[in-house]
């Protein structure tokens, strides 16, 4: 069995999506895993992870949409502000969506669908730095 633990840093500049499905696949390569899993972790809680849509942006697109009229940022209801307007609504996002995905490995590559990708969903208006880990276990 094999283990191994790898670290990104990916600059983000607002709210949107942002692939690092290439990134993740450098990694498992690198591994040498031929059959296992590769777990992915975003440690923030105002940015999230997801498989999604690849080919075509307006599913996207239609995301983002989407999510700003679900967790509208002018929600007078909302309290926590400390850190802005998009402060509550991002973390009410980053709840509603993911911080984590597993994804087996088959002959050494992401078992990923045709149009699937692996995506960093940031839910902050301005840019971040964001980190995310990556574990690949297999054999």
């Amino acid at each position: 069995m094999k283990a191994s633990h790898y670290s990104i840093t990916v600059p983000t500049q607002g709210k949107g999506t942002y692939e690092i499905t290439q990134k993740v696949e450098e990694m498992v390569s690198q591994s040498g895993v031929q059959t296992g899993i590769a777990t992915i972790f975003i440690r923030h809680t105002s940015a999230s992870l997801m498989i999604y849509e690849n080919a075509d942006f307006t599913a996207r697109k239609d995301l983002h949409s989407y999510f700003e009229r679900l967790v509208p940022e002018d929600d007078p209801g909302l309290i926590h502000v400390s850190e802005g307007p998009d402060d509550s609504t991002s973390h009410l996002r980053g709840a509603l969506t993911r911080t984590g995905e597993s994804i087996p490995i088959v002959e050494g590559k992401l078992a990923l669908g045709t149009w699937q990708g692996i995506f960093i969903f940031e839910h902050r208006r301005a840019a971040h730095q964001r980190t995310v880990d990556v574990a690949v276990l297999g054999i």
